[in-house]
C-alpha cells in the first residue's frame, strides 16, 4: 500500500490548503443562501431542497464510516497498547483534563450570563415555553454504557397523526465499550486471536481509504450545509433572543480563541501547527452540527498533530461522546441563567456552584445522548427550574448549535493533544511525516495493528 493510502486531502504543492477549500465552500454556500432568500418564492424552496439533500447526503456518508472506524481502530488500539504501563493513569489524566476545560467553560458561561443578563426584560413570548419531550437524567450514563445489542444500535418509535415512524440511531459510547471488550478478548486468547487482529488491521486500512474519499467531498458538503442553514434556521426569531445568542457566542469565542490557545501554549504545544491541522474538523463541525459526523475527520486531525495513533483511536471517540465544552459547558450555564432571569427566579451562590458541578459531571451523565437540550434539561431539573423554559430557546437552537459543536470538537482535540504531550505520546513536529506512534513510543513500532504509514511527506 502506498504512503498516501490514508492521507487526508491537505492540498498538494501549488494547490489550496484543505482548510481554505472548506472556507471557500462555506463562503459559496453562504452566497447561494443569501441570493435564494432575496429571490424568495419557488426558487428559494427549490434551492433549499437541493442544498438540504446534498448536505444530508454528505453527513450520512460521514456517519456511515463512524461505526467501522471506531470499532476497528479501538480494537487495534487495545492490541497495540496491551504492553503499555500505567494505562489507568493515562485514562485518569484524560478525564481530568476533560473536567478542567469543562469547568473553565461553564465558569465563562456563568460570568457572561450574569453580566449581560440576557433573560432580563426578554420579549420572547411565554407561549414558546413548552416542556421538551427529551430530558436528561443522572442514570443515563450507566444505561448508555450497557449495549442493548452487539451493534450499538438504538431504535425509537414516534406516533404522530396516526402514523408511526421508527428512527434507528448509533450509540457510539456503546460501540466503544463493545470494541474494548472485543479487543481485550482478542489479546487475552493469545495466538488464537492474532488472525483476527490481522484481519482487523486490514479492515482499518480499508475504512481509512474510504474515509479519504468521503473527506474530499467536504468543501461541497460544507457549501450545501451552510446554504441550507441560511435558508432554514430561525433567523427571524434571533432578534427576540439576540442578547442570549450574543452571550453564548461570546463565551464560545473566549474559549475557542482565548482559553484553548493559552492551555496549549502552557503545555508546550505548537499553536500554529495545532491550528493548521485542527481547523478543518472545527469548520466541518460548524456546518454539520455533529461531533459524531465529524469524528472520522477529527481522528485524522489527531494523527496529523502527531498524537500516538493507539491513544488517539481511544481518546478521540471517547471525547466525541463525553467532551462537550460548548453543549455541556457554556450553553447550559448561560441558558439556566437566562431561564431564571426570564421567570424572575433568584439564584444564589449555591445554585451557581451546582450549575458548575452539573456541567462538569453532566457531560458524562448524558454521554451517548444527542444534543444540548438533554444537558440543559438535566441542569434545569437539578436546579428545580421550569423545564418549559428550554422551549423558549428552541427557535434559535440550530444557530447556536453550529458554534457549540465547533467548540466541542476543538476541545476534544485540545485535551487529547495536551494529554499526549504530557505523557510523551506527541511526536515532535519534524517527525510527524510518518506514523506518529513510532516516534513517540518505540514499543509500538512493530504493531501489526498500526503497521500502515499514515502520512506522506509534505508536498508529495
Amino acid at each position: 500500500m502506498s504512503d498516501t493510502a490514508t492521507n487526508p486531502p491537505t492540498g498538494r504543492s501549488g494547490s489550496l490548503p484543505f482548510s481554505a477549500q472548506i472556507a471557500i465552500g462555506m463562503a459559496l454556500g453562504l452566497g447561494i443562501g443569501l441570493v435564494a432568500r432575496l429571490a424568495g418564492g419557488d426558487w428559494l424552496a427549490g434551492t433549499d431542497r437541493v442544498l438540504q439533500t446534498i448536505g444530508d447526503s454528505f453527513v450520512q456518508l460521514l456517519k456511515a464510516v463512524v461505526a467501522p472506524l471506531v470499532v476497528t481502530a479501538i480494537i487495534a488500539s487495545v492490541a497495540a497498547l496491551r504492553d503499555v504501563r500505567n494505562g489507568g493513569r493515562l485514562v485518569a489524566e484524560t478525564l481530568l483534563w476533560f473536567a478542567i476545560t469543562a469547568a473553565i467553560a461553564v465558569t465563562i458561561g456563568l460570568t457572561l450570563a450574569t453580566i449581560i443578563e440576557p433573560g432580563a426584560g426578554s420579549t420572547v413570548p411565554l407561549a414558546n415555553a413548552v416542556r421538551p419531550t427529551t430530558t436528561g437524567g443522572w442514570l443515563d450514563f450507566l444505561k448508555g454504557l450497557i449495549p442493548s445489542n452487539f451493534l450499538g444500535l438504538t431504535a425509537a418509535t414516534h406516533v404522530a397523526d396516526g402514523a408511526a415512524t421508527t428512527a434507528v440511531s448509533l450509540n457510539v459510547l456503546q460501540l466503544i465499550v463493545i470494541a474494548i471488550a472485543v479487543g481485550t478478548a482478542s489479546v487475552s486468547v493469545g495466538e488464537a486471536g492474532k488472525p483476527f487482529l490481522t484481519v482487523n488491521a486490514a479492515l482499518l486500512s480499508i475504512f481509512r481509504r474510504i474515509l479519504t474519499w468521503i473527506v474530499r467531498l467536504t468543501p461541497i458538503g460544507s457549501a450545501a450545509l451552510i446554504g441550507h442553514a441560511v435558508l432554514a434556521y430561525g433567523w427571524a426569531t434571533l432578534g427576540l433572543l439576540g442578547s442570549f445568542a450574543l452571550t453564548v457566542y461570546a463565551g464560545l469565542a473566549i474559549v475557542l480563541f482565548g482559553v484553548y490557545p493559552l492551555l496549549l501554549r502552557l503545555n508546550g504545544v505548537s499553536l500554529p501547527h495545532f491550528v493548521r491541522e485542527a481547523w478543518p474538523p472545527v469548520q466541518l463541525a460548524f456546518v454539520t452540527r455533529s461531533s459524531i459526523a465529524t469524528l472520522p475527520v477529527t481522528e485524522q486531525a489527531a494523527e496529523r498533530l502527531g498524537i500516538d495513533r493507539a491513544y488517539a483511536a481511544f481518546a478521540v471517540p471517547f471525547a466525541a461522546t463525553t467532551k462537550m465544552d460548548g453543549c455541556a459547558g457554556i450553553y447550559p450555564a448561560a441558558a439556566a441563567i437566562f431561564i431564571a432571569q426570564y421567570y424572575h427566579l433568584p439564584l444564589g451562590v449555591g445554585d451557581y456552584l451546582l450549575i458548575l458541578l452539573v456541567s462538569v459531571v453532566g457531560s458524562a451523565a448524558t454521554a451517548g445522548l444527542t444534543g444540548a437540550l438533554v444537558m440543559l434539561t438535566l441542569t434545569l431539573s437539578t436546579l428545580g427550574l421550569p423545564l418549559e423554559g428550554a422551549g423558549l430557546l428552541l427557535a434559535i437552537d440550530p444557530i447556536l448549535d453550529m458554534g457549540r459543536t465547533a467548540v466541542n470538537v476543538a476541545g476534544q482535540l485540545v485535551t487529547t493533544t495536551i494529554v499526549a504531550r504530557r505523557r510523551g505520546l506527541l511526536a515532535p513536529i519534524p517527525q510527524r511525516v510518518t506514523f506518529a506512534a513510532t516516534a513517540a513510543r518505540p514499543d509500538l513500532r512493530q504493531s501489526a495493528a498500526f503497521a500502515t504509514p499514515l502520512l506522506p511527506k509534505r508536498g508529495h
